[in-house]
């Protein structure tokens, strides 16, 4: 019997601490259900650079639709750096491995003749004279290479200020107060203080990237989509979260309605509310654009039993705080109603 007694203790105990366990997962069932899932292009795998308002790193991505190990993306070179580029790589035998150690060799025979006072070809004793005119015409490729350094030398700068530097003119967006929009109060932030601070590897293959600025309305489209979106899902209205989100994400999103249907729950999002946000990166590569901003938002989040409205978890009197991070996405050209999110990310 007291062995009975303390099972039905142990089962009890168990049951609470699994509630206690499961409320946190409960609450988080707002857009995206706290999880990483999405894609950034190009990028998609790469973490996106620390920001003001996500200072931590952005936790990598659960899922995409994005196969992993694609070819990395190339940075967009002006003609002046292609051509020294192709500089650099020529030299044709005398600039391999093979050739340098040939030139090596006959320059020391050469000069091992002259510090014995034979003359510079003497090192080489009875070779023939093939190799002497082989020598001949090393000194003379040697000499050519001498002169077309010098002169690209004293022609690299001219061609360097030719062009600005796409990367010397990234747009920063701080000091903008009271947000954008106009919805935040002017103690809140809103977006501002980013700059699109990384700079895309460079590989011999993939999409080509360029840099992207961001402008103050295409903040105000994303602080807009915030609110479209989280309400979108509160209402499970599907039609119109894939007229604001990528076939991707509302295939997620679809699938976490579906979920809370299943478990006769319905998640109840609603208010969202932009705090603070900025620009952690943008970018361009080949017909699309992208920006990943960092937001802390706040938001009515919820959860309840779908046939009776009885309260299952989430705070019914205060909206919860969150932190996340967001890529949008766009064809190049489009306008700001063309934003479209493809991505949400968690800080670790």
């Amino acid at each position: 019997m007291n062995s009975r007694f303390i099972s039905t203790k142990s089962m009890a105990a168990m049951a609470v601490a699994l509630t206690v366990a499961l409320a946190p997962a409960l609450a988080e069932a707002r857009p995206g259900g706290g999880s990483s899932a999405g894609s950034r292009g190009s990028r998609t795998y790469s973490a996106p650079p620390s920001t003001n308002t996500a200072p931590g790193a952005a936790a990598p991505m659960q899922r995409s639709m994005t196969p992993q190990g694609q070819p990395a993306p190339t940075q967009a070179t002006r003609p002046g750096q292609q051509a020294a580029g192709a500089a650099q790589q020529q030299g044709g035998f005398f600039g391999s491995t093979l050739g340098r150690g040939l030139m090596a060799g006959l320059l020391g025979a050469g000069i091992f003749g002259l510090l014995s006072g034979s003359g510079l070809f003497s090192g080489l004793g009875s070779m023939s004279s093939i190799i002497g005119l082989i020598i001949q015409a090393g000194i003379l490729y040697l000499i050519f290479r001498l002169v077309m350094g010098f002169i690209r030398s004293r022609r690299q700068p001219a061609m360097a200020g030719a062009a600005p530097d796409a990367n010397s003119s990234r747009s920063s967006f701080g000091g903008m107060g009271g947000g954008l929009g106009g919805g935040l109060g002017a103690g809140l932030g809103g977006f501002g203080g980013g700059a699109n601070q990384n700079q895309a590897p460079v590989g011999p293959t993939g999409p080509v990237v360029s840099d992207l600025t961001i402008e103050e309305a295409d903040f105000s489209a994303f602080e807009r989509k915030l609110a479209e979106i989280q309400s979108a899902y509160g209402e499970e209205d599907l039609a119109h979260l894939r007229r604001i989100v990528t076939p991707e994400m509302a295939s997620y999103f679809a699938e976490g309605i579906a979920e809370n249907a299943r478990h006769g729950h319905l998640n109840k999002v609603s208010g969202a509310k932009l705090l603070q946000g900025d620009l952690s990166e943008a970018w361009r590569e080949d017909n699309e654009d992208y920006a990943t901003v960092a937001m802390r938002f706040s938001v009515m989040d919820t959860v309840v039993d779908r046939a009776t409205g009885a309260y299952v978890s989430g705070d019914r009197d205060a909206p919860s705080e969150v932190t996340e991070i967001w890529t949008f996405t766009r064809p190049s050209g489009g306008t700001t109603d063309d934003w479209k999110l493809a991505a949400i990310q968690q800080p670790e």
